[in-house]
């Protein structure tokens, strides 16, 4: 057990997550410890938290720091950074918020709480393959884990995403696991993007299945790493996005391909396909184009081809992830060859999902670009 959280403390936490999720027997996903997916749906479990039902203004910096009475949140950042010899490294780091339940606990202690708290950090390093990544869990009590608006703050244990001051941009983040930290400035070289529909993200027919969301698709990013002992100065692009709501995605939906492109004409793309039980891709999957200006559109499923090229199967042995892919966007002129910068991007942890940075080539409108990004798959481990 990590030396940060005591034992008794983890058993909780991951005794109150097992009964808080749906289907926590595992029959969502065939034996998967932890279901990403069934921590995002359910009916069942959503009565007394709020939902998400609608188009509603934004309220910035509050909206920055977290929505405690919501079911689930996240502030997600990952990135594509190069070493001054141009070897190339991928980083993510996640904070998770999940609200176990929409009654405030009574009891009078320090550490009652009906907030738990997960990050994930990953590490990639192209030129080895090596993939480093680490979960941790908190409770959202006595300052071992939480957010603040202003100023803006997000931490789990040592893990930190904090703000300069008042002003939400730019961002530093720190972070450390055994072998690896990260210390990086990022800066919006664009504004902020609302996703779906004004920031309404609806993935289910229902209008409670839905999210908040919002994206920061072009981050300026420098700073140094540290892998096995070598600290190096980098720089490249982040992505970070934000999101909360109650249940998010329908009990048919098992999973999700997502994806963050930044292309080399500094157009960026965001994408998913919903994946449903019976294998079809979800009508409610959608995407953002965002314009060298900082201008954007909804991409809706029928205006983009994305199709897997190529497998990998997990050293578990029970799952098979997609590892490249074709996109075509034929009315923008796009079309982009996709692939993982190493195969084996999977965290193998509490969740288990693959998370990893994809290299990019193609054409738009019959020029040639290059690319950077990132995939998210989950659901498929059997």
């Amino acid at each position: 057990m990590k030396r940060w959280l005591p034992v008794p403390l983890l058993l909780l936490l991951a005794v109150v997550i097992w009964l808080w999720l749906p289907s926590h027997d595992g029959s969502d996903t065939g034996g998967e410890p932890f279901s990403v997916t069934g921590a995002l749906s359910g009916e069942d479990v959503a009565e007394g938290y709020p939902r998400v039902t609608g188009p509603e203004a934004l309220d910035f910096p509050r909206d920055h720091g977290a929505h405690p009475e919501y079911r689930n949140e996240w502030w997600y950042v990952t990135g594509n950074l190069e070493d001054a010899d141009g070897n190339h490294y991928g980083y993510q780091i996640t904070f998770f918020r999940f609200n176990v339940d929409p009654n405030a606990p009574q009891r009078e202690s320090a550490l009652a709480t009906n907030q738990v708290w997960m990050a994930h950090l990953a590490l990639t390093d192209s030129g080895s393959g090596r993939f480093h990544h680490e979960e941790r869990l908190s409770r959202g009590a006595s300052g071992l884990a939480g957010a603040s608006a202003q100023p803006f703050a997000v931490w789990l244990d040592d893990w930190r995403l904090d703000g300069d001051g008042d002003d939400f941009m730019p961002l530093r983040l720190r972070a450390a696991m055994d072998g690896v930290t990260v210390d990086l400035r990022l800066d919006a070289a664009k504004p902020m993007v609302l996703q779906g529909e004004q920031g309404y993200s609806q993935k289910g027919r229902k209008p409670g299945n839905a999210s908040r969301y919002f994206s920061y698709t072009r981050l300026l990013t420098e700073g140094s790493i540290t892998v096995e002992g070598e600290r190096l100065a980098v720089a490249g692009t982040s992505w970070m996005d934000r999101e909360w709501g109650t249940s998010p995605l329908e009990e048919e939906q098992t999973g999700w391909d997502w994806f963050s492109i930044q292309l080399d004409n500094e157009r960026e793309i965001m994408f998913y396909h919903l994946r449903r039980a019976d294998g079809s891709i979800d009508a409610m999957s959608k995407g953002l184009l965002v314009e060298s200006d900082g201008s954007s559109r909804v991409l809706t499923l029928d205006e983009v081809e994305l199709t897997a090229t190529r497998h990998w199967e997990s050293p578990l042995g029970d799952a098979r992830y997609p590892v490249a892919w074709q996109m075509r966007i034929p009315g923008e002129g796009i079309d982009l060859t996709m692939a993982a910068r190493t195969d084996d991007q999977e965290l193998r942890s509490g969740f288990r999902y693959w998370e990893g940075a994809i290299a990019i080539e193609g054409e738009d409108n019959g020029e040639s670009i290059t690319g950077v990004g990132y995939a998210e798959l989950t659901g498929y481990v059997r």
